[in-house]
């Protein structure tokens, strides 16, 4: 099982959209977080609306803060314009992901945020289904993954 993380400015967009597709696509074979580096007071309300079309209810998330803690419980960091903020953590793989931020923008362009989205996570979650599946046959606990470090 490899744990997630989503960063953005915010938290309360790109990541949280993440964080979910990301939950609904790996059904509990893999654990995500999100969290921002300026949290936001909360989910903005696009995001809000175009994630209920696909029956996902984020009403009641809260963005919250990065911390060098949660960085360093994720196998993998996966950041959206958080740029320099998000903090290296040496030996984790981290991937960036040039997405538009959705605040303020048309539900139109929110949607097609999202799906951009969903189809990475759900090549991300191939990915660590197939590094899971190549550590257990010898009866390891799938623990171990490629390192890809931060250019």
């Amino acid at each position: 099982m490899a744990s997630v993380l989503f960063v953005c400015l915010h938290n309360a967009g790109r990541s949280q959209m993440s964080q979910a597709l990301f939950e609904r696509a790996a059904a509990g074979r893999h654990t995500a977080h999100s969290a921002g580096t300026t949290p936001a007071e909360h989910v903005h309300p696009e995001v809000l609306e175009v994630m209920r079309e696909l029956g996902i209810d984020l009403s009641e998330r809260r963005p919250q803060l990065l911390t060098r803690e949660l960085a360093e419980q994720a196998d993998v960091v996966v950041t959206m314009g958080c740029g320099d903020e998000c903090p290296y953590i040496p030996g984790k793989r981290y991937i960036d992901w040039e997405l538009l931020d959705p605040r303020g923008r048309s539900r139109a362009e929110v949607r097609a945020t999202r799906a951009e989205i969903a189809r990475r996570v759900n090549q991300l979650v191939a990915q660590l289904d197939s590094q899971v599946a190549a550590q257990v046959p010898n009866g390891s606990s799938g623990a171990g993954f490629v390192i890809e470090s931060r250019p």
